[in-house]
């Protein structure tokens, strides 16, 4: 599946009506998810690296792949809200990375770097 198809699919399990006023509570409603999502991702990584030494398990993995997907999920609806297709949000990443790759900047701080 590519990016922007996974993005229309996602349409239909928003119960918030999409719109680009960044004061909606839908949209402060998936910018608030995708921190809490991306929270609950972190943790499951903490526990492991704590309780379990860092050893992955098949259901520590799947836990996380459902984690990842929820997080997914916000990412595809906030870039929907402010019409920009997933597809461009992946790309422009790639393009910023490979940048950084070929200038030696992937390691260092600031967003323009």
């Amino acid at each position: 599946m590519n990016f922007d198809d996974y993005q229309k699919k996602t349409t239909k399990y928003d119960l918030a009506k999409a719109t680009t006023d960044l004061k909606a509570v839908g949209f402060i409603e998936k910018v608030l998810g995708l921190v809490g999502e991306a929270g609950e991702t972190a943790d499951k990584i903490k526990k492991i690296l704590r309780d379990k030494d860092g050893i992955v398990s098949d259901e520590d993995r799947d836990l996380i792949v459902k984690e990842l997907g929820d997080t997914l999920w916000y990412i595809a609806a906030i870039a929907r809200y402010l019409e920009i297709p997933l597809s461009v949000v992946a790309e422009g990443n790639i393009e910023k990375l490979e940048s950084r790759y070929q200038r030696n900047k992937l390691h260092g701080e600031g967003d323009n770097r």
